[in-house]
């Protein structure tokens, strides 16, 4: 399947059905008076989230989405049937813009969220509604009201515990392919990953998802290579490992590189948690291990460890060290969706846990 994290889509609720001008008129029954019913309610265009998902590619050849219009009311005083809705089924991760593609309309982040992007039309009244003491036989309803219509764009933000961060030949495929059941494509060139994989660790009987960002160069800020268009897709994530190539000669340049351009794409990406690991040292003495580890050192305070996706060598010392982050910040977000949750309930858990203390 092609992987697509962007789409820009046309949608239009229904619009509402008109109502119905009748009179009531029945043999040997005398006194009859209107009875034309109300139109139904046009469709509503909603989106809802699913798990089997990971693109927007359902959206990049159908564009347009629109929903039923209400039907019109009728005689015997009948309301019109509504509209069908149209149901948009999307991924975890998927934001919701405006057409200047800045708007946050909506941010999809948990299984099964379903919301209304677009309410449809009410139906106009009949003529029985305009009925009173002073004018017993309305001729009048109302046409029913237009639903609403507008572009907004889909923008995908895998959801993973981790992001995988790199130079182009940094190695990030074959740890990807070594620790997970995810088959990238592995060449011996730069920019052989052009779009974001995303596979499952396993590790001490547990499991966390690890994300493989297409490798960044110096200026992807300024659309020089791929670009950081795909860095979005790390902004969600608790911890970055950051690969460097132990083979190359200068790795604290390297190493900088990439931290330049997290920083200038913005998106807190420099405030999170980086584990930096030292790759390819099956090719590499114990020398030139240690050298270039102090050198990484000199550049950054984050904790630097030396792994070989080929060999398997620390590999997973590398792993465990990503569980113990990515489980701390899974006790954080459950701690914090506990207190928006008893926000939302009116507790003050503050005040709760000041009037048990001892």
């Amino acid at each position: 399947m092609k992987f697509l994290d962007q789409a820009k889509v046309y949608i239009k609720s229904g619009d509402g059905g008109g109502g119905s001008v009748s009179f009531r008129r029945e043999k040997y029954i005398e006194y009859g008076g209107p009875n034309g019913g109300d139109g139904g309610r046009g469709g509503d265009v909603v989106v809802e989230v699913v798990e089997d998902l990971n693109t927007l590619i359902d959206y990049r050849y159908k564009q347009h989405f629109k929903a039923q219009n209400g039907r019109p009311g009728m005689g015997k005083q009948r309301s019109g049937p509504g509209g069908d809705p149209i149901v948009m089924k999307l991924p975890v991760g998927t934001q919701i813009l405006a057409e200047d593609g800045e708007t946050l309309i909506a941010d999809l982040t948990i299984t099964g969220q379903r919301i209304i992007l677009a309410k449809g039309g009410d139906g106009g009244r009949g003529n029985m509604r305009f009925k009173s003491s002073t004018n017993q036989a309305p001729r009048r309803a109302e046409p029913g009201w237009p639903g609403s219509d507008m572009w907004v764009w889909l923008r995908l933000k895998l959801i993973a515990d981790v992001g995988l961060v790199g130079l182009p030949n940094a190695g990030k495929s074959t740890f990807l392919a070594a620790t997970t059941r995810a088959r990238p494509k592995i060449a011996d060139y730069p920019f052989t990953t052009l779009h974001p994989n995303l596979g499952v660790v396993y590790v001490d009987e547990s499991e966390f998802v690890i994300a493989d960002i297409p490798g960044l160069i110096e200026g992807a800020h300024e659309g020089v290579g791929l670009g950081d268009r795909f860095l979005g897709h790390v902004e969600r994530c608790g911890v970055l490992l950051h690969l460097v190539d132990g083979t190359q000669e200068d790795v604290a340049a390297a190493y900088q590189t990439i931290r330049g351009e997290l920083e200038a794409y913005g998106g807190d990406l420099v405030g999170k948690r980086e584990i930096v690991a030292l790759n390819k040292v099956d090719s590499m003495s114990e020398t030139e291990i240690k050298d270039k580890r102090a050198a990484l050192a000199a550049v950054t305070e984050h904790p630097i460890m030396s792994m070989s996706g080929v060999s398997g060598d620390g590999v997973n010392e590398v792993l465990r060290s990503l569980w113990a982050v990515v489980r701390e910040e899974r006790e954080l977000r459950k701690a914090a969706e506990a207190v928006a949750a008893d926000k939302a309930a009116g507790i003050d858990t503050a005040a709760e846990a000041a009037i048990w203390a001892p």
